[in-house]
C-alpha cells in the first residue's frame, strides 16, 4: 500500500464528541446514562448496524437505533423522545466537546501530511470546528449537507477528493464506523484506519486507534515502511 500524502477525518466520534448532557436533554438527568454506559450502547449499535449495512437490510439510521436501546435500557421507549433525541443528536452545535491535545496532534501530523474533513453533518459543521479552535487546521472540509450525499456514498468522497486534488491511493480516512467509515473510503480507493474509541472493533482484524496520540503513531509506522 503507498504511504498516504493526504489524511482526511471523520468529525463526529473522531474529532469532536458528543455533548450528553444537551443531547439527553428530554430525559430526566438521573436516566442519563454514563460514559461507559453510553459507549457500551456504541458498540451495541455499531456492530448491529453494520450488520445491517452489510446485509442491505437498513430499516433506520445509526442515532434511531443506538436511541431505541437506550431509551429501552431505561424504561422509556416513546416515539416522541426517541424522534428529539436523533434530531439533537444531528444538530453539528451539540458536538463540541474535544479531547485534550487535539489541537496539539493535529499541528504534528499537518506537518506531514495535507489534512481535510469528510463528515456527514447538517452544513454547519464548519462553524462548529471554528469553535473548537481546529477548524484552521483544515485544507478543506466537505459537509454532506452541502454536498448533498451522506458517507457511505462514493459521491462525498469523489468531492473531498476533488477538493484537495488527491489521489486516492495516497490518501487515508480516518472515522468511527466500519460500515459507513472503512469501507466507504475503500468504495473510493481511499485507505482507512478506525478511531475507535469506545472499543467496538477489538480483535476484529481491522487497522484501529483509541487516540490522536495512537493515530499519530500509526502515521509515523506507516511513513517508515
Amino acid at each position: 500500500m503507498p504511504q498516504p500524502r493526504y489524511v482526511f477525518f471523520d468529525v463526529g466520534n473522531t474529532l469532536l464528541f458528543p455533548n450528553r448532557a444537551r443531547m439527553l436533554a428530554p430525559l430526566p438527568k438521573q436516566l442519563h446514562p454514563t460514559l461507559e454506559a453510553w459507549q457500551s450502547l456504541e458498540r451495541r449499535t455499531k456492530l448491529e448496524f453494520d450488520r445491517s449495512m452489510t446485509n442491505g437490510k437498513i430499516d433506520h439510521g445509526f442515532w434511531w437505533m443506538f436511541h431505541t436501546y437506550l431509551l429501552q435500557e431505561v424504561g422509556r421507549l416513546d416515539d416522541d423522545i426517541r424522534r428529539t433525541l436523533v434530531e439533537n443528536t444531528q444538530r453539528s452545535a451539540n458536538w463540541d466537546q474535544i479531547l485534550p491535545g487535539t489541537r496539539d496532534a493535529l499541528d504534528r501530523i499537518r506537518k506531514d501530511f495535507s489534512i481535510a474533513v469528510i463528515s456527514n453533518a447538517d452544513g454547519r459543521i464548519e462553524a462548529v470546528l471554528e469553535r473548537s479552535g481546529i477548524c484552521d487546521c483544515f485544507a478543506a472540509i466537505t459537509d454532506s449537507g452541502i454536498v448533498g450525499h451522506e458517507k457511505p456514498h462514493l459521491a462525498i468522497f469523489q468531492a473531498a477528493l476533488r477538493r484537495m486534488n488527491a489521489d486516492p491511493g495516497q490518501s487515508l480516512y480516518v472515522g468511527d464506523v466500519y460500515s459507513v467509515d472503512y469501507v466507504g473510503a475503500a468504495r473510493a480507493g481511499m485507505q482507512g484506519v478506525l478511531f475507535d474509541v469506545a472499543g467496538a472493533y477489538k480483535n476484529r482484524g481491522l487497522p484501529r486507534v483509541e487516540s490522536m496520540a495512537e493515530l499519530e503513531r500509526w502515521l509515523a509506522q506507516r511513513r517508515r515502511l
